[in-house]
Parts: structure tokens; C-alpha cells; sequence
């Protein structure tokens, strides 16, 4: 049982892939440590049991932590928080304390060293008396501050917290990796472990992590009385705490905190598994003590999973916008977490035989992130003989292509660029909002220009007739008119945008803006060699390398030059982009909606100002722009003290 569970802590750890769930392995721990406290005789000083499972890893400086970062016994079970709280009462029976409860996020365990007020260290909890150094890739995290915000700040102030990758973020992330052959990560727990792993901290930047904070280890220069003191001093101090917590009396006040606390756990932006319970005042701590491995004046609670069982009835294979040959599991419709699942991604054919997933199989079904339906798990005892097992088609399944692999990835892939699912999947992209933004172009009306063989490229787009249009199902006079409008429109949009729309891997829109700030035509950025593209801000050697491959390719080449001879637009659209101007330094955030601009034009008015655009709010943000009906970057701006133009400040600002 040891060897199995350090398997597991292997698998969780060090590689960010676990093969079970959570519940499965506490389940494991729990039966391992019964079993030691029936026969003490066997127990070893390296049992799981003792230690925390991760180890340090190659590559970072190991560092040794001044105190101890200890991990929280759990359970599942209410009775056992009962009687937590009866132990705590038969140690201090003479003393009145109260409990913190705070959402349990699903992270990362770190730990920031701050001296005087300023971040020296930041590290992993490794086996928690010692972890790895990975202060550069911490530093990349835009909501940890690399100084206190304080006039007078301790001598010491080590903070433990956790770094976490926010749902929406781990969404977009895990479709980018689907979409170039790259694994995917299980859940967000694991791809902020798997990004903080990295030994580039270039790459770490570019993954959407956050962080927050709920304890202390050495501390010079501060006295702190309860634990609802220190995450008030936390947060004063511009350190990300929990946005909710519950302060109780009983343990009966902390049961109906608990409940309440379920009912919201999917508001949070984090994935949140349970509760953490705390006794409130902090000068018990000592008297109350430790194992091995745990406080015992705290102790978290889980929550079942939101999972449920049904059949696969089949599994499919769709084509990506990269070619990509997804498996996606066909599914007897199913609730999870307030939807109806009929389908799941299953990643790719490692996955597959991993799991020992056969179509016909039980299986049990999650939410990845609250956002991902997901196959954890097969109910092996429910299989019949039946059941069949799967295998990756050797051709695609759309255009009939030899399906291949290539070196280092573990998808495979339709290399035909004129593959019909490709094809429909580039011109959604294409036509997005945030690409090309042709209105008028959805999915139904692309599935009949590809499919009756109207359209083989984007650019043909822009050679397409009225009567072309007329001749397709359900396509008017005026509709047909209002996307030859949309089409045309499209010719004049910003550099950055056709960069964006010609589906360069790793190319997001804020890398295309980059490159816009960068370049003033499309000639110059299909010259760029490496060295040139890392001189871009926000452009790492991945990108770089993904640019320079896109326009080594003829094809490609061919494609831009069709573009190009429709009249696409393939220079900047301001003669040149300052390099100073009365905004040089300053960087702006936007949220919203404006009156008198779109998103666009807002930014590109910065731009040509000298000024920044970025997408999130931080202590370093200068301004944050907000028009109607803004979000969560509106009430960060607020919380950091931001300065917030409404507007007609703005349009003042721009004046001046």
C-alpha cells in the first residue's frame, strides 16, 4: 500500500497527472494509516502516512524552510469535525475560542519571504521542510507584489498561500494545448503545478496564474492575535486573501457555514474542493500542537465530488482547426453540476488506454474546473464482456488523409490543409469577433460554403457573388447583401487582426497586438528571424519559433498572398506607432462597454498616445477605463485603488 500511494504522490506531484481521484487517494491514506495505528510495529519513518509527498525537483535550488509547511488532515465526514472540535475542547477546556472557515482552494502550496518589506524568496512546500526556489516563475504572477504596501513594514514576513489557475483560464489554456498536439492538463490544479514547474519563467508568464494567501511562517516584527487579524493585515498589505470566509463560535455554527459555503462553490474563480476550519485564536496553536505532518487546530473538509454515472454509448472522432483528431465520448445524457452532459472530450489515445476507457463501459463523469465535462473514472465491475475496445483511426475521419504524429506529441493529426473540418474550424476563427469580426458569417452558413466546395481558403471569401449567396438554403436578398458588407469591411480591419485570424500557433491577440506595436506590415513580420521576434514585449522563444515556422512554409506564403491580392489590409493602419508620446509609460485596462468606442479603437487611441493596453488588473495598472456593465476588473481596480476614468474623463484624457 506505501508503494502504491507513492506511486500516486509521484504521479500528483512531480508530474501534475494523477490517475485517481482525490477521494480515491484519501481513501487509500486513511485505510494505510488505520492500519498503522493497528499494528505501530510497522510503522516506518518514511510512511505517507509521515510525510508530504512531494519531492524537489531538477533543475531549481532546493531552499529549507524556516518553519515547517505542513499539510491539513481531511475528511468527508461531519462527525469527524465533531469530534475535532471535542478534541480541541478536551485540550483547552478552560478557554473560549471561535473558528475561521474559508473556501479550500484547489492549488498549489507556495511560500513568499518577504525582508523589510520586499519578496526575496518564493518557493514550493516540497516535503515541507523543503522546496524548491521558483522565485522568477512567482514573480510572473501579476497578483502576488514583489513589495508589501506598507510605510512600515516587519523584518520578516513569510506568507504560505497557494497559486491556482482561474477557471476561464484553464479553459482557454487546455483548448490552445488540444489544438497543438500538447497534453492536456486533467484539471486546474494540475496545470498551475505543471506551469510552476517550468524552468523558463518566460513560459510561466504566459499561463493565466493567480494566487492567494492564508498563513504565516517566520515572522519578525508583528504580533498577530487571531487568524481573522492576519487575513485583515493580508489583505492591507496587497496580499490576495479568500473573498469570503465565516467566523463561528461552535462547531455546530461551522457545520451550517459549511452547507452554505457548498451552495456557492461554484461562484468562486477558483476551483474550490471543501472548507478549512481554524481555531480563530492563534496564541493556542502551540498548546494544541502537531503530527507529523498536520496542525491540530485545523483540519479541512470536502466535499463529495459533483460526479455522476452513465454509458458510453460511442466514441467519436472530430477534426480541429489544426488538424487535431480529438476522441469524444458519446454519452447517455447525464446531470453534472446543473447541466445535462451528452458529451466529453477524452483528449487522446494515451488517455484512453490510460484509463482503460471502452465504449459500452459505465463510467462516471465530472466537471474539470466546473467548466470541462470530463471522463474520470470507468466502473470496471459493471462491465458485461460487451464492451469494445477503442482505436485512433489511421485516417482522418473527414477528408479520408493518412493520420500522422508528429515528433513529441502524443496527438494525431490531418496534415491536409484543404480537409473540410479544418477548413470550417479555420473560417470560424477567421470570422470571429476577435479576428477578422465578419458579421454575418456563423457556423450554418460556413458548414454549406465548404461543404458545396464554394470555399477552400479564407481568401475566397472575398470573391464570392450575390447570386453565390442566393443559391444556399435559407439566405435572402438582404442577407445575403449584409455579409457581401461584412466581407468587404473586413479588408479594412487592423494589422493585428489578420495576424490573429491566420491561426499562427501560440498567437493569441495580445501577442498580435505586440506584433503590430512591433511591425508595420505583414512583409516585415514574415522576414522577422528569431532573434528580431524576441525583441517584441510578451513574444517568448516558443512563440518566436511558432511565427518564424508559420511563414517558412510555402502554403502559407500562398495563402497571404491571396489575402493580399483581395485588397486584405497588410499594414498598420497609423503611419508609425510612438515609441514616446503624452501616455509613454502608462498602461490602461478596459472594461465595459463605451458609447463612443469600440474596445478596439479605445486601445488603439492609447496605443497611438505612447500608452499600453493589458488585459488585467494590477497594482502596476495606471488607469482602468470603465464604461457600462463592468465586471470583476472593475472591482479589482477599486480594491487596488486604481485610478477608474468613466467615459468622458477618458475622452478628456485622450484630449490633452
Amino acid at each position: 500500500m506505501r508503494e502504491e500511494i507513492a506511486r500516486h504522490n509521484e504521479l500528483y506531484y512531480q508530474q501534475a497527472a494523477p490517475e485517481i481521484p482525490d477521494r480515491d487517494y484519501d481513501a487509500l491514506v486513511k485505510e494505510l494509516a488505520e492500519l498503522e495505528t493497528e499494528h505501530p510495529e510497522l510503522v516506518t519513518k518514511d510512511s505517507p502516512t509521515k510525510v508530504i509527498g512531494e519531492k524537489p525537483q531538477e533543475g531549481f535550488r532546493t531552499v529549507t524552510h524556516t518553519v515547517p509547511m505542513m499539510s491539513l488532515s481531511n475528511t468527508y465526514n461531519k462527525e469527524e469535525l465533531k469530534a475535532f472540535d471535542a478534541r480541541i475542547r478536551k485540550i483547552l477546556p478552560e478557554h473560549a475560542f471561535g473558528y475561521v472557515l474559508e473556501p479550500k482552494v484547489d492549488g498549489v502550496a507556495i511560500t513568499l519571504r518577504y525582508e523589510q518589506g520586499k519578496l526575496v524568496l518564493g518557493a514550493t512546500r516540497g516535503d515541507g521542510r523543503q522546496g524548491d526556489d521558483i522565485t522568477k516563475n512567482l514573480k510572473t504572477i501579476k497578483t502576488i507584489p514583489e513589495s508589501l504596501k506598507t510605510n512600515s513594514p516587519p523584518d520578516v514576513l513569510e506568507v504560505r498561500g497557494e497559486v491556482f489557475m482561474p477557471k476561464d483560464g484553464f479553459l482557454a489554456l487546455n483548448q490552445q494545448r488540444e489544438e497543438e498536439g500538447q497534453p492536456v492538463f486533467a484539471n486546474p490544479r494540475n496545470a498551475a503545478a505543471g506551469s510552476l514547474k517550468q524552468l523558463d519563467a518566460t513560459i510561466v508568464a504566459q499561463r493565466p496564474l493567480s494566487a492567494l494567501f492564508y498563513a504565516v511562517g517566520e515572522v519578525k516584527g508583528l504580533l498577530i492575535d487571531t487568524h481573522q487579524e492576519l487575513l485583515k493585515l493580508l489583505k492591507d498589505f496587497d496580499l490576495p486573501v479568500n473573498p469570503k470566509y465565516w467566523s463561528s463560535d461552535t462547531i455546530e455554527e461551522v457545520l451550517d457555514a459549511l452547507d452554505e459555503l457548498e451552495k456557492i462553490r461554484h461562484d468562486f474563480e477558483f476551483e474550490m474542493d471543501g472548507g478549512v476550519i481554524k481555531v480563530n485564536e492563534r496564541a493556542f496553536y502551540d498548546e494544541l500542537g502537531y503530527t507529523a505532518k498536520s496542525p491540530r487546530w485545523a483540519v479541512a473538509y470536502k466535499y463529495e465530488p459533483e460526479r455522476a454515472e452513465t454509458t458510453l454509448r460511442d466514441i467519436t472522432v472530430q477534426v480541429g482547426r489544426t488538424g487535431i483528431l480529438t476522441p469524444v465520448a458519446e454519452l447517455e445524457p447525464v446531470t453534472v453540476a446543473g447541466s445535462t452532459i451528452s458529451r466529453a472530450t477524452l483528449h487522446n489515445e494515451d488517455e484512453i488506454a490510460r484509463k482503460d476507457i471502452r465504449i459500452g463501459d459505465r463510467v462516471f463523469v465530472e466537471k474539470a474546473g466546473d467548466v470541462i465535462p470530463a471522463v474520470v473514472c470507468v466502473k470496471k465491475d459493471a462491465r458485461t464482456g460487451k464492451e469494445t475496445a477503442f482505436k485512433m483511426p489511421d485516417t482522418c475521419p473527414v477528408c479520408g488523409s493518412t493520420a500522422t504524429r508528429r515528433e513529441g506529441e502524443v496527438a494525431l493529426r490531418c496534415e491536409n490543409l484543404q480537409c473540410p473540418a479544418q477548413l470550417k474550424q479555420w473560417l470560424r476563427h477567421y470570422a470571429s469577433r476577435g479576428a477578422m469580426d465578419i458579421d454575418g458569417l456563423g457556423d450554418a452558413l460556413i458548414e454549406q460554403l465548404v461543404d458545396k466546395g464554394m470555399i477552400k481558403s479564407p481568401s475566397d471569401l472575398y470573391t464570392l457573388k450575390k447570386d453565390d449567396l442566393l443559391s444556399l438554403e435559407r439566405m435572402g436578398e438582404k442577407s445575403a447583401q449584409n455579409l457581401l458588407n461584412g466581407i468587404e469591411a473586413s479588408k479594412d480591419r487592423d494589422l493585428w487582426r489578420i495576424i490573429f485570424a491566420l491561426g499562427i500557433r501560440h498567437v493569441g491577440a495580445r501577442s498580435a497586438q505586440a506584433l503590430e506595436e512591433h511591425f508595420s506590415d505583414m512583409d516585415g513580420l514574415a522576414a522577422a528571424d528569431q532573434d528580431t521576434l524576441l525583441n517584441v514585449p510578451d513574444i517568448g522563444p516558443i512563440v518566436a519559433g511558432s511565427i518564424t515556422a508559420f511563414f517558412a512554409l510555402e502554403r502559407n506564403r500562398d495563402v497571404l498572398k491571396s489575402l493580399r491580392d483581395t485588397g486584405v489590409r497588410m499594414k498598420r493602419k497609423q503611419s508609425a506607432t510612438p515609441t514616446q508620446g503624452p501616455l509613454t509609460g502608462k498602461t490602461f485596462v478596459l472594461t465595459g462597454a463605451l458609447e463612443g468606442f469600440t474596445r478596439d479603437e479605445a486601445a488603439a487611441e492609447i496605443r497611438a498616445r505612447g500608452g499600453t493596453v493589458s488585459s488585467s488588473v494590477s497594482k502596476k495598472t495606471d488607469y482602468v477605463v470603465a464604461g457600462e456593465s463592468t465586471g470583476s476588473k472593475y472591482d479589482k481596480a477599486v480594491k487596488l485603488g486604481v485610478p477608474i476614468l468613466d467615459e468622458k474623463a477618458f475622452r478628456e484624457l485622450l484630449a490633452e
